[in-house]
């Protein structure tokens, strides 16, 4: 079986089972947690793959890296993938719960790159336009990069603004260099 029809499987099935239980909201913030684990510690994912570990030892790493309160629903289904040996997976699984949870919410992702620190209430004015426009809540990360020189880069989503100086002289750059091509 291919790897996204089994991670989706899972994902879509916790998903109505955390809907159903009321539960979605605080099984997203495990799976955000876990996900970051999974960044953060690449170990995370041989040790799920070490067949000397127990099921019973396996089970306390997951929960212990979707943080220190994990819900019911969460441990239960940890529990299933472990009994169906899908552990290899469930880096994937996660991925994709996050994805389908944030599209029946209505979440858009944003980020927000700049060449210097932004003040709070330009961010927060940014946020306002997004959630305007989607009519929806937005998870929104600032980040800083010198390398802009200037301006800024706004993801949101799949689509991306770049108003940055270092992209405009790399435009500037490539037309001059376009240009002299046609004289020799």
């Amino acid at each position: 079986m291919d790897i996204g029809v089994i991670s989706n499987r899972y994902a879509k099935a916790l998903l109505v089972f955390t809907n159903e239980s009321k539960t979605e909201d605080a099984t997203y913030r495990n799976m955000q947690i876990l996900k970051n684990s999974y960044l953060q510690v690449p170990e995370l994912r041989y040790t799920m793959d070490n067949p000397l570990l127990t099921l019973e030892m396996k089970h306390k790493v997951i929960c212990k890296a979707a943080g220190d309160e994990v819900t019911q629903e969460f441990s239960r289904f940890v529990w299933l993938v472990l009994k169906e040996r899908r552990e290899r997976f469930l880096q994937f699984m996660v991925h994709a719960f996050i994805g389908m949870y944030r599209k029946q919410k209505n979440i858009s992702v944003g980020r927000l790159t700049t060449a210097y620190p932004v003040k709070d209430e330009i961010v927060d004015r940014i946020r306002k336009l997004v959630v305007d426009e989607t009519k929806g809540t937005v998870e929104f990360s600032t980040k800083t990069d010198p390398g802009l020189v200037g301006g800024f880069i706004f993801d949101i989503g799949t689509y991306r603004l770049d108003a940055s100086v270092a992209r405009q002289m790399s435009k500037v750059k490539q037309q001059f260099i376009e240009k002299n091509k046609r004289i020799v």
